[in-house]
C-alpha cells in the first residue's frame, strides 16, 4: 500500500500548528510589558474572551493547565474539596497539581460519558463536619475529553450548578474544548459559561494557536488569579506576539471547527465498517473518535506502532482503545488516507496473522 507523503497526525488537536497567515499576523503585533498590563494585544485578547464568556475580566495564561490550577487555588483553601467527574483533566493530566499547588482534595463522581447529573452531585457534596473536608468547588470539563469529546448539555449544567449554589459551592468550567461544543450545538459560549464563577478557553487546540489560554471571571477573581500568575512564573513581557495568534484564531478559526467535526464523523463511519473495530458513529459528537480494536486480535499499542510506521499517528488509551482527533491540519483527504492505512492494518492482521504483523513492527 502507498505510504502517505507526510505524517498524518491524529494523535491530538494539540498537534495543530499556526498557519502562515497566523504567523504573519503575529509578526505585526503591537507589544508592551504584559506584566505591567501594557501590552495592547494581550489586552485586546483578554477583553474579547471576557466578553465572549460573559465575564467582567480575563487574564492571558501560558496553558489551560495553569487556568485550572489557578482557579482551584483562588476558589479553595487547603484541605477543602473539589468535585469533578472521574475522567477529568485535573485528575489525569495536571501532575498532581491540585494537591501540590493548592492542597485541595478531589472527590470524584462516576458520570456517564464524563457527565454527571444534579442528583449525583448532591450525593457527593459532604454535609458540614469538622471531621471531613469541606465541599467547595464543582468542576465541569467541556467537552469531556476522556469520554470521547462528549458535550455537557446546557440544561444539565444549569441543574448541576443549581444544586451547587444551594449548597454554597462555587463553579469552574474547564473550557479546553468549549468552542467545539459551541460549534456543535450553536449554544453561545457565554450561555455555557454563565452558571460558573470562572471559565476559560484554550487557543492551542482546534483554534490552531501555538501558545496560551484565557481565564475569565469577576474582577476580584481575576485580581487574585493575577497574583498566582505572578507567583507561579506565568507573567510575561512582550507577550503580544503570541497573544496575537489567539486574536487571529478568534477571527478566523472558530467557525471552521465544524469541519473538524465533519471529518471526525467521516473517520468514525469508515472505522465502523472495518472488521474487528468496535465503534458507534453516533457516539462521536465533536472532533474525537474513540474506537475499540479487541476484535482485530491486535492490541491498541500494536496498531498504533504499525500505523506510525505507515504514516498515521494515533494514540492508545488502554489495552484495546484508540483515540484519533481531527483538527485544523487534518483534511478530508487525510482522513481518507488514514482510513486506508488503518483498514490495511486490519486486513493484514487477518491475512498474515496478528503475531506476524506485530512481530514485523516490533
Amino acid at each position: 500500500m502507498m505510504q502517505p507523503k507526510r505524517m498524518i497526525d491524529l494523535f491530538s488537536d494539540t498537534k495543530s500548528r499556526p498557519s502562515e497567515a497566523m504567523r504573519r499576523f503575529m509578526m505585526r503585533a503591537e507589544v508592551g510589558d504584559e506584566q505591567k498590563d501594557e501590552d495592547p494585544t494581550v489586552r485586546t485578547l483578554c477583553e474579547r474572551v471576557a466578553d465572549m464568556l460573559g465575564k467582567e475580566s480575563a487574564v492571558y495564561l501560558p496553558s489551560g493547565t495553569m487556568c485550572n490550577e489557578i482557579s482551584l487555588a483562588v476558589h479553595c483553601r487547603p484541605g477543602e474539596e473539589v468535585i469533578c467527574d472521574r475522567s477529568s483533566h485535573i485528575i489525569h493530566y495536571e501532575a498532581g497539581g491540585p494537591a501540590a499547588l493548592s492542597g485541595v482534595m478531589i472527590r470524584t463522581v462516576d458520570g456517564h460519558n464524563g457527565i454527571f447529573n444534579a442528583e449525583q452531585l448532591g450525593a457527593a457534596i459532604r454535609p458540614e463536619s469538622r471531621y471531613a473536608p469541606r465541599s467547595r468547588l464543582v468542576c465541569v470539563e467541556q467537552t469531556a475529553n476522556l469520554a470521547g469529546g462528549r458535550i455537557w448539555p446546557l440544561e444539565t449544567i444549569r441543574e448541576v450548578m443549581t444544586v451547587a449554589r444551594q449548597a454554597g459551592l462555587s463553579g469552574h468550567l474547564d473550557g479546553a474544548r468549549l468552542l467545539n461544543a459551541v460549534a456543535a450545538t450553536r449554544v453561545a459560549a457565554r450561555s455555557y459559561a454563565e452558571p460558573f464563577d470562572s471559565a476559560w478557553i484554550d487557543l492551542t487546540k482546534g483554534l490552531g494557536a501555538p501558545v496560551g489560554a484565557v481565564l475569565a471571571g469577576s474582577r476580584d477573581f481575576i485580581r487574585e488569579a493575577w497574583r498566582l500568575k505572578q507567583m507561579w512564573g506565568g507573567a510575561m513581557r512582550q507577550a503580544g506576539i503570541i497573544a496575537a495568534a489567539g486574536v487571529y484564531a478568534l477571527d478566523h478559526n472558530v467557525n471552521r471547527l465544524v469541519d473538524d467535526h465533519d471529518n471526525a464523523q467521516r473517520l468514525a463511519r469508515g472505522l465502523a465498517q472495518m472488521d474487528g473495530i468496535g465503534l458507534d458513529p453516533a457516539d462521536v459528537e465533536t472532533n474525537m473518535v474513540f474506537f475499540d480494536v479487541a476484535g482485530t486480535g491486535l492490541t491498541a499499542a500494536e496498531i498504533v506502532a504499525v500505523a506510525r510506521e505507515r504514516g498515521v499517528l494515533i494514540g492508545a488509551f488502554g489495552p484495546s482503545t484508540i483515540r484519533a482527533v481531527t483538527h485544523i491540519d487534518v483534511s478530508e483527504a487525510d482522513v481518507d488516507v488514514a482510513l486506508q492505512v488503518l483498514g490495511g492494518i486490519v486486513e493484514d492482521a487477518g491475512r498474515i496473522g496478528t503475531k506476524k504483523l506485530a512481530a514485523a513492527h516490533s
